[in-house]
């Protein structure tokens, strides 16, 4: 076996990994009822750009579809984390607007009332 084959072999495992290594994340935001709050879109944006230009990269210039592929699988998870969040953010935002004991604030009480 080469270094390069070797280097092959590490990628794609660690790659695969890291694809499932999403799970975890999409299944937190999914269950979260705070609005996802630990969620920074900047940082999984800069994810989806560096994913998606790798692939593009790949793709253009190496012509290497699996890793062009891998990569757009990468951005496609990072992308699920960020609409998963903003639909969350959506919907808290639209239960504190309705109040609290009202339909949709699923009780909680996440705002301030004034006296």
């Amino acid at each position: 076996m080469t270094t390069a084959d070797a280097a092959f072999y590490l990628f794609s495992f660690f790659n695969v990994l890291r694809v499932f290594s999403y799970l975890p994340q999409i299944v937190r935001v999914a269950r979260d009822s705070t609005g996802a709050a630990a969620i920074s879109y900047w940082t999984w944006g800069l994810w989806v750009a560096a994913n998606t230009s790798t692939a593009a990269y790949a793709l253009t210039s190496l012509g290497d579809v699996p890793l062009a592929a891998i990569n757009m699988m990468n951005s496609l998870c990072c992308g699920i984390v960020i609409g998963l969040t903003a639909f969350k953010r959506h919907r808290l935002s639209r239960s504190c607007r309705s109040g609290p004991g009202k339909a949709g604030s699923g009780g909680l009480l996440l705002h301030v009332e004034r006296q």
